[in-house]
């Protein structure tokens, strides 16, 4: 009986204890619900704020990509430190086509590197020779002795018929040296494919691809390296042509307007020019 008292009179106890212990319960779920209402919340705005984070920062991507989008068809190889010559010899510009005579990979003669080639009517090699001293010496405000034709071109058929097994560089310094240049440049024309078409609709768009390398004579180092790839495609295809889009007017360009256009681009980083 004794144990029996004691046992109601401590449940007599406890009871105004678990009274509280429940309230304080029911405050804390209100609480918790609170904060988890508020944390959602919360999160919704910041989902929100990094939605339009990240809108902004495709944004500026984009329109980096796009600003550098020549330095991505137009690649000029930089020496290093300040490279200025006087006296330049042009080597005739050459067109390199595959074995085949279709379109293919083809290596170039120099450095060796692979470009998709094509096969041109005419003689593009001439014309892409010819932009490329007309801007330099109208870049250069004709500070540069510049030496080419014939002259030039009979110079390098001889060295280089002397001995068939002398290197193309090697043969590019003794004909700089005979012809008392410091530097000799040459040109490789892979693609100068014309337009199908008029300036506002057309069936083949216009393609171009050529390469140019300076030569140091003196050690027969290659300092400086111009190289243009492109094939004309409308702004709806490629977004990342909105510059040359604009520059061309909104118009398809001719092969010679787009080796024009590439020719100024790779020309802005020709070592000595102002």
């Amino acid at each position: 009986m004794r144990d029996r008292a004691l046992f109601s009179a401590e449940n007599r106890a406890l009871s105004p204890g678990d009274g509280r212990r429940g309230d304080d319960f029911l405050g804390s779920g209100r609480i918790c619900r609170l904060l988890i209402q508020g944390g959602v919340k919360i999160i919704k705005k910041s989902l929100v704020f990094l939605r339009v984070l990240y809108g902004v920062a495709l944004l500026c991507l984009l329109l980096a990509v796009a600003g550098c989008h020549y330095r991505e068809e137009a690649v000029s190889a930089l020496p290093e430190g300040k490279v200025v010559f006087d006296r330049i010899a042009v080597l005739p510009f050459q067109q390199i086509v595959p074995e085949d005579a279709r379109s293919g990979p083809v290596a170039c003669p120099l450095c060796g590197l692979m470009v998709d080639a094509v096969p041109s009517p005419g003689s593009p090699e001439t014309l892409v020779e010819a932009l490329f001293l007309k801007q330099l010496d109208k870049k250069s405000k004709h500070q540069f002795g510049l030496i080419a034709g014939e002259r030039v071109a009979g110079v390098f058929r001889r060295i280089s018929a002397t001995s068939l097994k002398t290197h193309l560089r090697q043969a590019m310094r003794e004909a700089g040296a005979e012809l008392g240049a410091e530097g000799v440049v040459s040109g490789y024309v892979y693609r100068f494919r014309e337009r199908k078409g008029v300036s506002y609709a057309v069936e083949q768009p216009a393609s171009v691809a050529f390469e140019i390398h300076l030569l140091r004579v003196s050690d027969g180092a290659l300092v400086w390296r111009g190289f243009f790839d492109r094939t004309q495609s409308s702004l709806m295809e490629d977004l990342l042509q909105v510059t040359s889009f604009y520059r061309g007017r909104g118009r398809w360009v001719t092969a010679g307007e787009l080796a024009e256009e590439g020719m100024e681009q790779i020309l802005k980083t020709f070592p000595g020019l102002p």
